[in-house]
């Protein structure tokens, strides 16, 4: 505990700061939801900030482990992580100033003020992709005694942009939308995460994502925690390796890490193209269920394969 308490140190401290002040932000966005019934699109209102708040403090405090690992561009990185803590408060403020305002903070140009926090709101995540960008490529100039940790983190960040680059699927008008910007009908409202119903209807609970159609949320959450997902990965092989001592072959966690990864890339394309058919997560059609299915049996084969490798080669 006291090396684990050393080695956090060295991690980016304004991100750990922006992360702490983030769990702080989520007890009071539970607050909220016990004490405001204020109901936005279908969903107590202060469910986003508490999503966020979450959801912010994961991805700055994985970060600021990953930059302490590198080797190369290390000033570099210390300023790219500042500013993706900047571009995350500054987000995460135009968040809760809404909520207090009972207002939306995404695709919300229906007032001069609302359309100006928006575009501020842009500007903030197009920082957010490009620096999460910069920080991918000098993971992978960084290389690790570990290669299953290093290729865990390479995949996890690379899979993590295409996440958070899937976001600006939201930004599109609809179709309704488009229709109406043809008329004296439109509200402002520019953009959507549902496809195929109107955002605010049933939703899951917690997460709110759509039960009645697709959800463009969906492949961004899965996409941009992967992340976190891919390095817990790794480190479950080497808890497991205590116990099956094959898995103490970095060689053979590299490949199984490698399979994880490509899984993990499969089910964000699978999750993106039943949203984009207007599809719930919950309701999936045959064709979806087909190719989980395969890339299910994908998997598995390619799982076995190595394992089965791994063994011949040591028999031999």
């Amino acid at each position: 505990m006291d090396d684990l308490r050393q080695r956090a140190a060295t991690w980016h401290r304004p991100a750990m700061v922006c992360a702490a002040v983030m769990a702080v932000m989520a007890v009071v966005s539970l607050g909220g939801l016990v004490l405001d019934d204020r109901v936005l699109l279908g969903a107590p209102i202060w469910l986003k900030p508490f999503k966020f708040a979450v959801s912010i403090a994961l991805y700055l405090v994985t970060w600021a482990w990953m930059v302490s690992l590198l080797e190369k561009g290390k000033r570099l990185a210390r300023h790219v992580s500042l500013g993706l803590v900047i571009a995350v408060s500054v987000e995460y403020v135009i968040i809760v100033v809404q909520v207090v305002r009972g207002q939306t903070s995404h695709f919300n140009g229906t007032t001069p003020l609302n359309a100006t926090l928006y575009a501020i709101m842009g500007v903030t995540i197009s920082a957010l992709w490009v620096g999460t960008f910069v920080l991918t490529v000098l993971l992978f100039l960084t290389p690790l005694k570990d290669k299953a940790s290093q290729w865990g983190i390479r995949l996890g960040a690379v899979i993590a942009l295409a996440g958070l680059g899937l976001a600006f699927l939201m930004t599109s008008p609809t179709a309704m939308q488009l229709a109406a910007m043809k008329t004296d009908t439109f509200d402002g409202v520019v953009g959507a995460h549902s496809v195929g119903v109107a955002d605010g209807g049933p939703g899951m609970a917690v997460t709110g994502w759509s039960t009645t159609g697709g959800d463009l949320r969906i492949p961004h959450f899965v996409g941009m925690h992967a992340l976190q997902a891919l390095p817990l990965f790794v480190l479950l092989l080497g808890v497991l390796a205590a116990r099956f001592p094959r898995l103490r072959d970095d060689t053979l966690r590299t490949r199984l890490v490698v399979i994880a990864a490509a899984g993990y890339a499969g089910i964000v394309a699978l999750v993106t193209w039943q949203a984009l058919r207007a599809q719930s997560l919950i309701h999936p059609d045959a064709p979806t269920l087909g190719a989980f299915a395969a890339l299910v049996v994908l998997l598995a084969v390619s799982t076995v394969l190595v394992l089965r490798r791994r063994e011949l080669v040591a028999a031999a």
